[in-house]
């Protein structure tokens, strides 16, 4: 009995014995998934957060590359704009009217600017005045445009005043891209008609084409002389100078000497003595047989008056 019972107990020991050996397994397996699952975890948080940190650096370098986008479409903007107004064709004429004390030596100066400039004088007058003997005149020349405004600087400064100064401005842009349009399309019919009349075989055909050639190269002719003229216009400005001599002078101690001009006013009333007694006397010389005549009628009538008024006392 007592064997038996032993028996039982060492069965029921081993029993409990291979229970707790599988309940540890478990748990330990279950700690190795929860472990497993919680690197799991931390490696897919830690790739989140690497993507999240990757996509804020891209943000920031798209947001630091924005600014400098913008700057370089508002260079391109700015440069478009320059080229532009580069491209511009504006025709500029300039008029002054100045005062200077050497008439002659400001001319020269003038000429000598223009020349250094590359430019040329298209007209140039002159005039004296018969009362006190000054001398006017008027300059035109023209003057490379991005020259010109310096040129006219230098002439206002180079002057003793400047009466009046104004700069006009005639832009031509659109005029110009206008007759280039036209001139594009008047010579692809240029050609069209040239590869016809190398086709043409009637007489009639070739004269009817070639009036239609002279007339298109005529209209081309005609455009290309006028782009060569607001091309000239717009190359060279127009300076417009009118000049006037004013030279002031101050009178010198000699000038003012009281005794040299009473001097003077005494010859000169002297000169207008003799020039009027002379005047007289050629007078009288030249026109003696005409005063001869005069006076024998007078004479004449004087005689008969008095005999009158002598019968008119007697009677």
């Amino acid at each position: 009995m007592k064997k038996e019972f032993i028996i039982f107990m060492v069965m029921a020991i081993g029993i409990l014995a291979t229970a707790c050996s599988n309940e540890s397994e478990d748990h330990e397996s279950t700690a190795d998934h929860a472990d497993s699952g919680t690197k799991e975890l931390t490696s897919e948080d830690s790739r989140s957060l690497n993507e999240a940190d990757e996509s804020g650096g891209e943000q920031k370098d798209n947001s630091i590359d924005q600014p400098e986008d913008d700057s370089s479409e508002d260079n391109a903007v700015s440069q478009a704009d320059e080229n532009a107004q580069e491209d511009r064709k504006v025709i500029y004429t300039a008029n002054l009217r100045i005062e200077v004390k050497d008439y002659q030596e400001t001319v020269d100066r003038i000429q000598t600017q223009v020349s250094e400039r590359d430019g040329y004088i298209v007209e140039s007058n002159m005039h004296e005045s018969s009362e006190d003997g000054s001398i006017s005149g008027r300059i035109s020349a023209r003057i490379p445009q991005d020259q010109f405004r310096e040129f006219t600087q230098l002439v206002e400064e180079g002057s003793s005043d400047v009466v009046e100064s104004s700069v006009s401005g005639q832009d031509v842009t659109e005029e110009y891209i206008d007759l280039e349009s036209r001139l594009e399309s008047k010579q692809v019919v240029e050609e069209r008609l040239l590869s016809f009349m190398e086709q043409a075989e009637e007489t009639e055909d070739l004269l009817k084409i070639s009036d239609d050639l002279a007339a298109v190269q005529q209209e081309i002719e005609e455009i290309t002389g006028r782009m060569n003229y607001l091309e000239n216009k717009v190359d060279l400005a127009t300076v417009t100078i009118q000049i006037e001599e004013n030279d002031v002078s101050i009178s010198s101690e000699e000038d003012l000497n009281t005794w040299e001009k009473t001097k003077q006013q005494f010859m000169k009333s002297i000169n207008f003595l003799l020039s009027a007694f002379s005047g007289l006397f050629i007078f009288v010389a030249g026109n003696l047989p005409i005063l001869i005549i005069l006076a024998i009628m007078v004479i004449i009538v004087f005689w008969m008056i008095r005999k009158q008024r002598r019968d008119k006392l007697e009677e």
